[in-house]
């Protein structure tokens, strides 16, 4: 950037792509998540910038797999807590609770699994996904913790629900649910919970 001379004065568009001259609006978070309530979808995205993804995501019924993100995650409770499942590099099951109106950062790489109520909300800001990037949904045996299934995917658009679409494939495939090393079958969920997503309760 130039430096001005003393008594200059720049305009805004001199100074600023002319990709950030748009207009620039507030989100009203609540209103977010009164849309989200009964909503078939469970996530609505806020922004998907060229660096930049923002979204608010209401619980699911079930969550099972662990998220492996190649971005850093900061999650906000909006409404209700949270117990976020993450695995240690020694492979150990941990939990963080985040109660509402608390704020937490999970690094990348990081296998985690968010489990919070269909009737609580979570604002996340992540980066967007570069040309390359995988992110990873995995399962593990619930009898001998053992990898059991991973699906694989370049998330280049969040509308499209990548998480709901994993579930289809795990829960879709008996195969994938029958563990390599003791043979254990992971059961499919109740019908009201499978893959997740369904409108909060009135």
């Amino acid at each position: 950037m130039d430096l001005l001379e003393d008594g200059e004065v720049a305009s805004w568009g001199a100074l600023i792509p002319v990709a950030a001259m748009s207009e620039i609006k507030a989100v009203s978070l609540d209103s977010i998540t009164e849309g989200l309530r009964n909503a078939v979808t469970p996530v609505k995205i806020l922004w998907q910038a060229d660096d930049t993804l923002a979204f608010v995501a209401r619980g699911r019924e079930h969550r099972s797999e662990f998220h492996s993100d190649p971005a850093d995650e900061v999650m906000y409770m909006i409404k209700g807590d949270m117990n976020l499942h993450y695995r240690t590099p020694q492979g150990e099951e941990r939990i963080a609770v985040i109660r509402e109106g608390e704020i937490i950062y999970c690094p990348a790489g990081v296998p985690h699994s968010p489990r919070f109520a269909p009737d609580a909300y979570v604002l996340v800001l992540e980066r967007k996904r570069r040309a390359g990037e995988r992110d990873r949904f995995t399962w593990f045996c619930e009898n001998c913790g053992k990898v059991l299934y991973e699906s694989v995917k370049h998330v280049s658009d969040y509308n499209a629900d990548p998480v709901s679409r994993a579930y289809e494939e795990f829960y879709g495939s008996e195969k994938s649910r029958t563990c390599a090393s003791c043979g254990h079958i992971t059961p499919r969920p109740a019908e009201n919970e499978r893959a997740g997503p369904r409108p909060a309760r009135s």
